[in-house]
């Protein structure tokens, strides 16, 4: 699944350039999912009192609500982005907000002094109030809607890639860099997608209930380690051959 990200400050055009980019990229053929940070306080994503909201109080780890028009699945906490991977699937992810993520970021403002704020490495095109104004800021393209869009488009197609895995940095730096460091990277033309170590092909693969867990260089080692070494005292096995593990539960 690719992905990028929309940032910028309230009011600066963030929700209709997400909206765009999603009508236009099923307009293409893709499916797309979509996630939205938000930070007021006064949001929830469930009611007190509900009957759904009790669930959770008594203990649910999560709620999935089947009404006549919609479902919603609810959980008790605000999940991290790399908690909510594993539930999408579709060919892109489009973001709104969360600057942190450590993907292709477009960025609306409606000053370059929001502009210089926001920048960083990860950013590979300007949109939002500021498209009245400027053509190009620095060398990143600034996209109006109403006379560009096409170009967009074919612009965030060509720079969106394969969101990476999401470890924590003291699990895999196993290239020499956080997530977010490859990302600025790959935007950069520093790195390709492909330099992540953790999709290389793994030395050791774990399922749990048919979905896999991605492991990280290190914890794969230490598996395979003790099972090949356990294996390797059975007598009567072919100590050549894949080890193929499978715990019923």
């Amino acid at each position: 699944m690719k992905a990028l990200a929309v940032i910028g400050y309230h009011r600066t055009g963030k929700t209709t350039l997400v909206t765009t980019l999603i009508s236009e990229l099923v307009k293409r053929g893709h499916t797309v999912v979509s996630f939205k940070d938000i930070h007021s306080e006064a949001y929830r994503a469930d009611t007190e009192g509900k009957n759904t909201n009790l669930h959770l109080q008594a203990g649910s780890q999560a709620v999935f609500a089947k009404g006549l028009y919609d479902s919603a699945l609810v959980f008790p906490k605000s999940l991290e982005l790399k908690e909510v991977i594993p539930l999408l699937k579709a060919d892109y992810l489009i973001i709104e907000g969360l600057k942190t993520a450590p993907v292709p970021k477009l960025v609306c403002a409606e000053s370059t002094e929001q502009l210089d704020e926001l920048l960083d490495d990860t950013c590979f095109g300007i949109s939002g109030l500021i498209s009245d104004k400027l053509s190009v800021y620095g060398k990143l393209p600034v996209f109006c809607l109403q006379k560009s869009l096409n170009n967009l488009m074919d612009y965030v197609l060509s720079h969106a890639f394969e969101i990476l895995p999401i470890s924590d940095p003291e699990c895999c730096s196993a290239c020499g860099k956080s997530c977010y460091q490859m990302a600025e990277d790959i935007v950069q033309g520093r790195a390709q997608r492909s330099d992540c170590i953790l999709d290389a092909a793994p030395e050791l693969q774990l399922k749990v209930g048919g979905q896999e867990v991605v492991i990280v260089p290190f914890v794969q080692k230490l598996l395979k380690d003790t099972l090949t070494a356990f294996v390797d005292n059975l007598k009567g096995v072919d100590k050549d051959s894949e080890i193929e593990l499978r715990i019923k539960r």
